[in-house]
């Protein structure tokens, strides 16, 4: 977190007078509601699974399993949000999804190692929310740079988190204090992340710091400026951060590089399949949009 100008870790206090604040690594405690959060996280690189979750799948594909094995796309670390940061949606793209999902950070160098092995090999979880400006899906052409990757697209934290067990927990999207997504993680994983780091180190050296993000469940759709949206995992903690409204980049008005689109393609994805998703969602989410 930001103190002063400066970078500090804090931990959150479990028992005595001070339970819920952070005591920071110099000692200072400070109230953990009104911190202002840094990515606790400095990765060389951000892996990223397309589809991880059955009920995803399901949606986007009618089926169970997207693919045989899973596939993947990265975002650069500038892509990065601290705990309730703006998340920015310039005035050109009209589509900006939530993507509510558990990151795993990596805490050793990793490579060339078994399912079994990988475990050890993880720092711990956080919170995250893989936002995306899908008007760039057509011009991306699949690698997702801009989709995924543009500047505070990412947030993520506020803490790692070790000793849980994952598979145990669910995870939860809001908008606006509305469920829009919901998992238990054990029961919709197709690809656990001990899967997914081993299939990773096969041929790419994972190193401390490194983040992969897992998936989320179904239901993706797109916000607003001035929509809160919030991921929270139980046993782990909650990120949230604000859609802010910035103009289009300057560039773009003097015909600089692929304009966003709004294609069949991209209504595919930022609008989803209503038809396969939990009438709960959607009736939440056009909650979330009567309050915004």
């Amino acid at each position: 977190m930001l103190i002063g100008g400066s970078a500090f870790w804090g931990t959150v206090i479990e028992t005595g007078a001070d339970v819920g604040k952070l005591q920071l690594d110099d000692g200072r405690v400070i109230d953990a509601e009104t911190a202002c959060y840094l990515p606790p996280v400095s990765p060389s690189k951000i892996i990223a699974v397309h589809i991880s979750y059955s009920s995803r799948s399901m949606e986007t594909r009618n089926r169970p399993k997207p693919t045989e094995t899973p596939t993947y796309f990265t975002k650069p670390p500038s892509s990065l949000n601290g705990h309730r940061g703006q998340i920015l949606k310039p005035a050109d793209c009209s589509y900006l999804n939530y993507e509510g999902e558990y990151a795993v950070v990596i805490g050793r160098t990793c490579r060339n190692v078994t399912p079994d092995e990988a475990w050890d090999c993880m720092a711990g979880f956080c919170p995250a929310l893989d936002m995306g400006l899908q008007n760039f899906r057509d011009t991306d052409q699949g690698s997702m740079l801009r989709v995924k990757g543009a500047d505070t697209l990412l947030p993520i934290g506020p803490g790692i988190v070790r000793g849980v067990n994952l598979l145990e927990e669910t995870l939860r999207t809001t908008v606006n204090g509305q469920v829009v997504q919901e998992a238990h993680i054990g029961e919709e994983t197709i690809w656990g992340p001990h899967y997914v780091i081993a299939d990773l180190a096969r041929h790419i050296t994972l190193v401390a710091g490194d983040v992969i993000l897992m998936g989320t469940p179904c239901h993706s759709r797109s916000v607003d400026a001035g929509d809160v949206v919030a991921c929270e995992i139980t046993g782990i903690g909650r990120v949230e951060g604000t859609v802010t409204a910035i103009p289009a980049p300057r560039a773009s008005a003097l015909g600089v590089g692929a304009p966003p689109t709004d294609s069949d393609e991209v209504r595919r994805v930022a609008l989803g399949f209503d038809e396969r998703v939990p009438e709960r969602f959607k009736d939440n989410l056009r909650k979330a949009r009567q309050r915004s």
